[in-house]
Formats: C-alpha cells, structure tokens, sequence
C-alpha cells in the first residue's frame, strides 16, 4: 500500500476556498458530497466554483458565547461563525473589534451566511494591511480555481 493510500475512515477534503459574505448569500445548495454540502458561487462572468470549505475574514461585530456564535462583517456584509468555543487558541479571536480569519464549513446561505469554524486567527495586528488585499486575494483565487 502506497504512502499516499488513504484509510476507510478518512475523508478528503478539498481546500479551502477564499470568498466574500456576499457571494455565500447569493450561492446556490448543490446537495451532498463526502464532505459536507457543496454550494455553487458564481465569480462573475458566467463562471461558476463549488465549495464546501470557505476561507473568510472580517471584523468581530459581536460574540454570544453562551450561544458558541460569533457575527463578522466583510465589505460585502455580515456572516455568523458557530463553534468558536471549540477552536483551539481562538479565544484571543473572541473581542469585538478584532479583524479575524475563519476556515470553516457552509452551514447555511440564506439569509445570512453561517459557517461551522474549524480554525480561527487574529489578523489585527496587521489589519489595515489585510483589509485593503483580502478582497484582491478572493479575486485572484477564484480566478485561478475555475
């Protein structure tokens, strides 16, 4: 068995995808896959990308810890992030104010995106700097993925 041979009880996932709150409101539920749900944005220009994994950055607007949630906003608008309680070293994530990146699963569009947090980081020390590329760097992304 090759080194690269997966066991029955993994799962592949693909990576995640970097995307703004305002393409997850207009995304489409494509069903199930091994991984999750697959939801269908569209880039622009007729294309389109399926993700189930997203990538997403915004400022802390408002923590409910006694409800594991958390509510970011983007440039394109506002999205929750649940099961912040269980991130590990994603306390220091929880102020409001803070600017924050977020990898998590799609757990719902409409009306406002809800991701399930499977890792979280503190971006504010830089954050002027994270603000100005992060919508350059969704862009180029999505680019180079369709």
């Amino acid at each position: 068995m090759s080194n690269t041979a997966k066991t029955n009880g993994e799962r592949k996932r693909p990576p995640p995808v970097k995307v703004l709150s305002g393409q997850l409101r207009t995304a489409e539920n494509r069903g199930s896959a091994d991984s999750g749900d697959v939801f269908v944005i569209r880039p622009g220009r007729g294309r389109s990308l399926s993700v189930s994994l997203v990538w997403m950055q915004g400022t802390v607007l408002e923590v409910q810890l006694d409800r594991d949630t958390v509510l970011l906003m983007d440039e394109t608008g506002t999205f929750a992030v649940q099961g912040v309680n269980n991130i590990p070293r994603g306390k220091p994530c929880l102020s409001q104010g803070k600017y924050v990146m977020v990898m998590g699963v799609i757990q719902a569009t409409s009306p406002e995106p809800v991701i399930r947090a499977v890792k979280m980081a503190d971006l504010s020390e830089l954050a002027a700097l994270h603000r100005r590329m992060w919508k350059l760097e969704v862009e180029e992304l999505q680019q180079m993925m369709v």
